[in-house]
């Protein structure tokens, strides 16, 4: 069997510029590629934005509308992955602030109820309970210590650490210059070393 050649970065961009082409003619299969090949991406970067499972689904409804109404205006300056990651940090900025005006703080979301509770038993799992119970100490303390952040820093340090962009695709993602992405990325690992030193 022919080996597939890999893919360099010009065809991909070419790809990309096809299909967004296409989506901004109508061509419903377009759309629906590009929702399968991106859905993943903008729920898990939603979601670390804002640490609510719920909420990232919602901005991830939101997201992709928002790709479907502008994708006309996407010129391939950068990749299409990136341009979207733009839209979701812009939304997930957005309804930040929206929370922020109607007080969510004093609301309590089902997964700190469940904390706060206890879950029912997950099947079928194979780690040790002391190895689960951990785990989940561990992912809560990271959760919480991102959240604590300002949101700038946090943005950077999931694209980052997280998602990995480049100095580069995060600047044009989040419309700043690079310096000021290695400034806030600095000042989110320090805040993030003191915050988790002991784990």
């Amino acid at each position: 069997m022919k080996p597939i050649p890999a893919l360099t970065w010009g065809e991909v961009t070419t790809q990309e510029w096809a299909l967004a082409r296409r989506c901004a003619e109508g061509d419903e299969a377009a759309c629906t590629e590009l929702v399968e090949t991106h859905q993943r991406m903008v729920y898990q970067l939603a979601f670390n934005l804002i640490g609510d499972h719920h909420e990232a689904l919602d901005l991830s409804q939101d997201v992709f509308l928002q790709v479907f109404r502008t994708i006309g205006a996407f010129r391939g300056s950068s990749a299409l992955r990136t341009w979207i990651y733009r839209i979701v940090v812009n939304q997930a900025r957005n309804r930040q602030r929206w929370w922020r005006r109607r007080r969510r703080e004093a609301q309590v979301s089902l997964d700190e109820h469940v904390r706060a509770h206890g879950d029912l038993p997950a099947h079928g799992t194979t780690l040790a309970p002391d190895r689960m119970y951990a785990r989940k100490e561990i992912a809560e303390r990271l959760q919480a210590a991102l959240a604590g952040l300002p949101f700038d820093q946090r943005t950077a340090i999931v694209l980052r650490e997280v998602d990995g962009l480049s100095y580069e695709d995060i600047a044009y993602s989040l419309g700043v210059a690079v310096g000021t992405v290695k400034s806030r990325l600095a000042r989110a690992r320090l805040t993030l070393r003191k915050e988790l030193r002991d784990l």
